[in-house]
């Protein structure tokens, strides 16, 4: 059987979306690859040192989540802030 064989920047955009999604086998569906190749390309990727484990239960995702949404939260309000400003000195 041959095998497959997948680009590095493949491998990285899918290693993010474990890092995003936090569920290997989901991600491993969506693509149509096995979860031990995924799995293979994480520990290759972490043994390398640019990307950070998985946290290992949910309440450690959850909280990874929750501190995430809160920073893009503020960023965003911040941003929400810098275009009402620009739109109101346009509008004088």
């Amino acid at each position: 059987m041959k095998t497959k064989r997948y680009d590095q920047d493949f491998k990285e955009q899918i290693v993010r979306e474990c890092q995003e999604v936090g569920n290997v086998a989901l991600v491993a569906r969506r693509h149509g690859l096995s979860k031990n190749t995924v799995h293979n390309w994480l520990k290759a990727t972490r043994r390398n040192g640019s990307v950070v484990p998985l946290p290992k239960n949910k309440e450690q995702r959850l909280k990874e989540a929750e501190k995430r949404l809160e920073a893009l939260s503020q960023e965003n309000d911040r941003l929400k802030r810098i275009v009402a400003e620009k739109d109101w000195n346009w509008q004088f």
